[in-house]
């Protein structure tokens, strides 16, 4: 069996949580067992108490006592991650459980170190959003495969499963959006065998509570250069 450790960051989400869990924990892949994480990074709604009244939703939960950034949450689920991979799950519901079968099947059957789901190659559904999201994730990783010679159509999304061992959590150095080019990078670097598999996305709007912005890709173009300039582990 492969264990996968499921690692969810959230941040005042109490109107999807529940749900988002119940979800994970009801997937099932053959060869593959998940352990949950849930890291709650200080949230000022009712998320904490809903996840304290659901303890079968997840295998462990950590509780931030004041809001660090996702990048700080996701430091902490690393360092208590004890599967052989590790998979990024958003609590927002912007992205499908469902998917895991064909996210983690390069990696049952290709013995996989990295897997990237991707919006962006012929997904059964994806909910049209917004242009300059588009152009920038565009952008974004056009860059990212020109410093790394790489392939992938779309490296800012949610879905993103490694192998643990190639992530040393002390030595990130980031804790904003730009996390997840400095992961994938290191990530890429360490390793040789990457895949990328079409993915559903059901985005929200900002009235629906998306919480980028334009101006977080800055850090994010600035880390992708600075990380590619790094030598391989």
């Amino acid at each position: 069996m492969i264990k996968i450790s499921v690692l969810i960051p959230v941040y005042n989400e109490q109107a999807t949580i529940l749900a988002c869990l119940e979800r994970v924990r009801a997937q099932t892949v053959p060869g593959v067992e998940f352990e949950i994480l849930v890291v709650n990074d200080g949230s000022k709604d009712a998320t904490i108490e809903r996840l304290k009244s659901r303890p079968d939703l997840y295998d462990r939960l950590i509780d931030r006592p004041a809001n660090g950034g996702k990048g700080a949450a996701v430091q902490d689920g690393l360092r208590a991650a004890s599967g052989d991979y590790v998979l990024f799950q958003d609590a927002d519901l912007e992205y499908d459980p469902s998917d895991y079968a064909a996210l983690l099947a390069p990696i049952v059957d290709h013995q996989a170190e990295v897997v990237m789901g991707s919006r962006f190659v012929a997904p059964k559904q994806t909910r049209v959003f917004y242009f300059w999201h588009r152009m920038g994730n565009s952008l974004i990783t056009l860059l990212f495969n020109l410093v790394n010679n790489t392939t992938f159509t779309d490296i800012y999304s949610c879905y993103l499963a490694f192998k643990r061992d190639l992530i040393d959590p002390s030595r990130l150095t980031t804790f904003g959006w730009e996390q997840q080019a400095e992961i994938l990078t290191k990530a890429v670097k360490a390793s040789r065998v990457w895949y990328e598999v079409p993915i559903n996305y059901h985005g929200r709007s900002y009235a629906e509570g998306k919480k980028i912005r334009a101006h977080h890709a800055i850090p994010v173009f600035l880390t992708i250069l600075s990380q590619g300039l790094l030598p391989k582990r």
